[in-house]
């Protein structure tokens, strides 16, 4: 496994700083809603709702750019499809720092970012390489390794049970991601900065 890249740590320490910081606060918690209003508005778009308007893909492009990216090398966006769809156009053309792939195609790093479905849905890579507008979720890669179960990814992601959350997402004996039944996994960001 390559040495994460300065700003792959940076992203990976600051998704784990906001989850140290709210995992036990709910969104409808003045302290995490006030957050939520902070994160929306950093990255250039109105507040509206803690509760009534997803924030989790505010939580991804905040931690994108609080650690360093700019919005020339990542599109910040209130929904997850957005900026995937842009890194796999990154991918096809051979071009920048956030690079989209299907979600077995590479083993996850610090720093990446895996999408996957969201109720129940199951659009899949084709499906995310063709649309820029469909409803998701994606989570930041903060550990990698192995435990007796097998591999294992360390992730952090926003507005899941209302509030900032770790998951783990199970891999196999080569490293990559293992497809699930329920929230399919849909991409993988690599994270080239």
């Amino acid at each position: 496994m390559p040495t994460p890249s300065p700003f792959a740590l940076a992203l990976a320490n600051t998704a784990q700083e906001q989850h140290n910081r709210f995992q036990f606060t709910n969104e409808a918690d003045p302290v995490l809603c006030q957050q939520i209003k902070k994160w929306t508005q950093e990255i250039g778009f109105k507040f509206t709702s803690c509760t009534q308007v997803p924030w989790s893909a505010v939580f991804i492009s905040w931690c994108v750019k609080q650690a360093g990216a700019t919005k020339a090398e990542f599109k910040f966006a209130m929904s997850h499809s957005v900026f995937v769809n842009q890194a796999i156009r990154n991918a096809v053309k051979g071009t920048g720092v956030f690079q989209g792939f299907d979600f077995n195609a590479q083993p996850p790093a610090i720093g990446d970012i895996i999408q996957n479905n969201r109720r129940g849905n199951t659009f899949n890579f084709a499906f995310a390489k063709k649309n820029a507008q469909y409803e998701s979720h994606s989570v930041i890669v903060v550990e990698t390794g192995r435990d007796a179960q097998g591999g294992f990814a360390f992730c952090i992601g926003g507005n899941e049970q209302d509030s900032v959350r770790r998951s783990v997402v199970r891999l196999d004996d080569d490293g990559l991601i293992k497809q699930r039944t329920g929230n399919s996994f849909i991409a993988i960001v690599k994270n080239l900065k």
